[in-house]
């Protein structure tokens, strides 16, 4: 059995797709949710599904002693950062590679990089008058959204389109496809 962790900052709308998708799946076990926001709505996702959950702070993050210790005596086998805003560690990418991935909610290597995350992101892509955008999954390295591409999926960037607008169909994209990517990408490890 594969066993995922998943990494999320905010409401873990994503963290629940992706439990409930692969509740159907025997040989996969999301194991562990990771949290680096004391009160964020992915802590309570967790809980309704019994997922065990590790909250930490930056220095908590920074120290092999914690996060990373927690990992490997979960053996660990894949990461996912599901809406995980911070720049994983050399030492966590490191021990895993090609096996953390992450979503962005554009076609990278377009609105990539640092604060580059949620509304930032489809205020950037509006702005810009983009005729289109959509999502990103990638391997997770040293850098913001530089990892190898995985898959994209693009939606149209209408002329009316608010943020929120844009939003709604990329999370449309997002619930579709990842949890069938890290299945995929799971298959090849």
């Amino acid at each position: 059995m594969k066993k995922i962790a998943i990494f999320a900052s905010g409401s873990g709308s994503n963290a629940e797709n992706i439990i409930q998708y692969f509740a159907q799946k025997p040989q996969f076990c999301v194991k562990s949710v990771f949290c680096n926001v004391p009160d964020a709505y992915v802590l309570e996702r967790a809980k309704k599904y019994r997922i065990p959950t590790f909250v930490f702070n930056r220095e908590e993050f920074r120290n092999p002693d914690k996060v990373f210790r927690q990992l490997q005596e979960q053996e660990i086998d894949f990461i996912v950062l599901a809406g995980f805003l911070w720049l994983m560690p050399s030492f966590i990418t490191a021990a895993w590679p090609n096996k953390i991935v992450n979503i962005h909610p554009a076609l990278l290597p377009a609105y990539g990089g640092k604060g580059m995350y949620g509304h930032h992101v489809h205020e950037a892509v509006i702005a810009a008058g983009e005729k289109e955008s959509g999502i990103t999954i990638h391997y997770v390295n040293d850098h913001y959204d530089q990892g190898a591409i995985i898959f994209q999926a693009k939606c149209p960037v209408l002329p009316t389109d608010t943020p929120d607008d844009l939003a709604a169909r990329v999370h449309e994209l997002e619930y579709r496809h990842f949890p069938r990517v890290i299945e995929d990408t799971l298959k090849k490890l």
